[in-house]
């Protein structure tokens, strides 16, 4: 699933593959949006954290599953 989040005083935004599920990363934006936690906490497909300051968060932006095409017919 891939997942954007906007950083205030950010020139670029943080775009990530996470194997999260959409109902996972929104629990996880609503917690640190509402105050309950003080860091936004997400993790990529490769088990790395992306932690970014509740404060800091200008928006959040959640795709749809990700499905891996493999072969020759990948870029169609």
């Amino acid at each position: 699933m891939e997942v954007k989040i906007g950083v205030q005083h950010a020139p670029r935004e943080i775009s990530i593959e996470s194997a999260q599920s959409a109902e996972e990363v929104e629990k996880a934006v609503t917690a640190a949006l509402s105050g309950t936690a003080a860091v936004l906490s997400l993790e990529d497909e490769h088990g790395r954290k992306i932690l970014v300051p509740s404060d800091r968060v200008a928006y959040v932006e959640i795709g749809e599953p990700a499905t891996r095409r493999v072969g020759f017919g990948a870029a169609l």
